[in-house]
């Protein structure tokens, strides 16, 4: 089970932070999120979107163990 959670505009859209999400991997974290939510999912493979795992930044897919955390990081702005 991850933990998922969003950021900035990525949360008010999503209209929550923090959720627990069974996924062994991020493809299929983004399937189960997509499946609740495609607005979300497509919020979430926007540009500019990062992904932590475990508080690392990452790319492409990665697989999950039990109890990992999973941020979606939206681009910042200002100056």
């Amino acid at each position: 089970m991850a933990r998922v959670l969003l950021f900035g505009r990525l949360a008010d859209q999503a209209g929550w932070r923090d959720r627990a999400v069974e996924a062994g991997s991020l493809a299929a974290l983004r399937e189960a999120l997509a499946a609740d939510d495609p607005g979300l999912a497509e919020a979430l493979s926007g540009p500019g979107v990062q992904v932590a795992v475990d508080k690392v930044l990452v790319r492409g897919e990665a697989s999950l163990a039990a109890a990992t955390e999973v941020a979606f990081l939206p681009p910042m702005s200002g100056g």
